[in-house]
């Protein structure tokens, strides 16, 4: 591979696990509190998650250090449940909030917690930029307040929440 090639490679895969403007992800996080299941909320759209319902993420540790991740959804058109299998390991510390997940071979990209209930209720996160962002809860639906704090806070980091989709939980 031509070295140019290369160094673009590594820039695009480096771009992808970075942190986007303003947004900081949660400090003393504790793994061990964060694993289990989790409903998605509310998420800014993106294609592989288009037209999905009933969202859910399921963490789970791995024996390499690691995290499992199985994100799961409903769609309606195709009358059938979608399943994504990955793995998530920690960009630097394991006591900071910002992971790389893939789902597919040696791509990663950013999973950034930039807020969390006190009891680890609720989750804000983002992805490497602000095209990606996520309100996931312990529960199917959050208090309005929740929701408010949600959208309120990522206007305040730069993202475009006019877009925000509320996840169907049945």
């Amino acid at each position: 591979m031509p070295l140019k090639a290369f160094l673009l490679s590594l820039a695009l895969l480096t771009g992808c696990t970075s942190i986007p403007d303003n947004v900081e992800p949660v400090q003393s996080f504790d793994i061990n509190r964060f694993l289990g299941q989790w409903y998605e909320v509310a998420r800014l759209d993106h294609s592989f998650e288009s037209g999905l319902s009933n969202v859910t993420a399921t963490y789970a540790l791995r024996d390499d250090q690691g995290i499992s991740v199985i994100n799961r959804g409903f769609s309606a058109e195709k009358e059938q449940w979608s399943e994504a299998i990955g793995k998530a390991y920690f960009v630097d510390k394991n006591d900071i909030g910002h992971l790389k997940v893939s789902f597919w071979g040696p791509f990663y990209s950013s999973y950034v917690i930039f807020e969390l209930g006190e009891n680890y209720d609720y989750a804000f996160v983002s992805g490497y930029s602000k095209d990606y962002l996520w309100l996931l809860s312990r529960t199917p639906q959050v208090d309005p307040s929740i929701m408010e704090k949600f959208i309120t806070d990522a206007n305040k980091k730069g993202f475009d929440t006019s877009t925000l989709i509320r996840v169907e939980q049945e």
